[in-house]
């Protein structure tokens, strides 16, 4: 039998059993580092599957690291189970319709993400088990992606050190290798402290953090004009300092975050930021004070173990989508504003775009193609590809043209097209793993690709060592019982 044939029986057999925990995490829709529910759900489905697992791993509570089999090579499998905030949606619904008012939803589908990758760790244990496989595949529970850098923290605290590859993929509306790099990124809050005062008798005694805030934007503002076209710079108000006008503002902050195809030039471009926020300090007369709270690397692709995961890709082949999901499908895609579609649609040829009217639903598997492409997003994948060679892919787990951290995807996170994609992504990674444990060539390979990409330029880790992610305390309620029996 092909390893693609038995990979996939192996996940069929348990197929239940991962689409039901991939629903349960989409209900519990946890965000960053309180994902409690949905990494003691996992973690307890891989120790009952037979793994040895390693909680709060890296001091991180909803971090944690599976393993199975021992010595080497090394397999990485990452997961993730964060949800975004203020995105709760009915499932199944075609209309914006939150189930619980301001409540959090999987915008991004790591319900399925980190499950599907479960999924893989669990065929390879099975395959390894059958065949008396020396070697080790790890789970890697990874919290916090979405602008938590929980990958980068595990990175930092050498969880990565002795792997050999990593394997992961992540939802999305097309079936296909991800020959991609990322933006790298560095989150930073700059605080303002100034003086208070009466601002009609007094305001000349005042110094106003709100203006230092506002004069910081503008100069940034003005950097944009200076720096390469591939660099983005976003920030958020997080404080005004009070709803009184007739105050003037004693403390003020604001959240910048930084991008850049390129680590080194995030770094740049931060040390510029830091200087225009000490210029708006002097000018206003207020002290200023920054941290970062997270930050990324950029993406290192993997030609070697991209060309064997994009082989099992096409043996064992996409599902194939029922009617009805097409017609569900079809009203999440009417759903769509019109300009989401024309972006999406301009990267495809006019016959397929026209085909997508019928079946939003992309059932084929895209072709690989040399070199990478650079994509307008960040991750914290990112890290853990500076460290260990890293491969990932993408499965139509949603319509075409569904917009990234959207109601939309929440809604098609619990659909039996997107179980049916996660299980294939599942599948696909499986076998890539086990022919990596079978093959040394293949990791040699994988590590002469990374070594050629890194060249001179060594990893450095974007978070400083004094900074540390949020540790909040769990509910109540959950240290008292955390899951329903599985």
């Amino acid at each position: 039998m092909r390893l693609a044939e038995t990979v996939s029986e192996l996940v069929e057999r348990k197929k239940e059993l991962f689409t039901d925990a991939s629903d349960r995490v989409w209900e519990f829709a946890e965000i960053r580092y309180e994902e409690f529910r949905s990494a003691e759900l996992l973690s307890e489905l891989l120790e009952r599957e037979g793994f040895r697992v390693e909680r709060e791993a890296a001091g991180i509570r909803t971090a944690f690291v599976a393993s199975f089999g021992s010595g080497g090579p090394v397999i990485a499998l990452l997961g993730e189970y964060d949800a975004l905030a203020g995105l709760s949606q009915q499932a199944g619904s075609d209309e914006r319709d939150p189930l619980v008012p301001g409540g959090h939803g999987h915008g991004c589908g790591h319900n399925l993400l980190g499950t599907g990758a479960l999924a893989a760790a669990v065929a390879v244990k099975d395959y390894m088990t059958a065949n008396n496989l020396p070697g080790t595949v790890r789970f890697y529970g990874c919290p916090a992606e979405e602008s938590g850098a929980g990958k980068t923290f595990m990175a930092r605290s050498g969880l990565f050190d002795d792997v050999d590859i990593a394997v992961t993929w992540h939802p999305g509306s097309s079936n296909a290798v991800m020959q991609v790099t990322s933006l790298a990124t560095t989150t930073v809050r700059f605080r303002f402290l100034g003086k208070s005062t009466h601002a009609a008798a007094d305001p000349h005694l005042g110094r106003s953090a709100l203006d230092s805030v506002e004069l910081m934007n503008v100069g940034v503002n003005y950097m944009r004009e200076h720096m390469i076209d591939q660099a983005r710079i976003h920030y958020a108000v997080i404080n005004t300092g009070g709803s009184a006008p007739n105050v003037v503002q004693s403390e003020a902050e604001v959240l910048y975050s930084i991008r850049a195809p390129k680590s080194a030039q995030v770094r740049e471009l931060f040390e510029r930021v830091k200087d225009v926020a000490r210029g708006a300090a002097l000018m206003s007369g207020t002290r200023m004070e920054f941290s970062v709270t997270g930050a990324t690397s950029d993406l290192l692709p993997n030609p070697a173990l991209e060309r064997v995961l994009h082989r099992h890709m096409e043996e064992i082949s996409p599902p194939v989508p029922a009617p009805e999901e097409i017609e569900f499908a079809k009203r999440i895609f009417a759903s769509i504003p019109e300009p989401d579609k024309r972006s999406a649609a301009g990267r495809m040829s006019r016959e397929k775009t026209e085909a997508l009217q019928h079946n939003p639903l992309l059932p084929s598997l895209a072709p690989l193609i040399e070199g990478s492409v650079p994509m307008s997003a960040s991750t914290d994948v990112g890290d853990v590809s500076w460290l260990v060679p890293t491969v990932q892919c993408t499965t139509a787990t949603w319509a075409f043209a569904t917009p990234g951290h959207s109601w939309q995807i929440v809604a098609q996170g619990r659909s039996s097209y997107a179980h049916k994609a996660m299980l294939y992504a599942g599948k696909a990674m499986a076998a890539t793993a086990i022919e990596a444990l079978l093959d040394p060539e293949l990791i040699r390979a994988a590590k002469r690709d990374l070594e050629l990409q890194l060249a001179d330029d060594p990893y450095i880790c974007p978070i400083p060592d004094h900074v540390y992610p949020p540790q909040p305390e769990k509910p109540l309620a959950l240290q008292e019982a955390l899951t329903a029996p599985l």
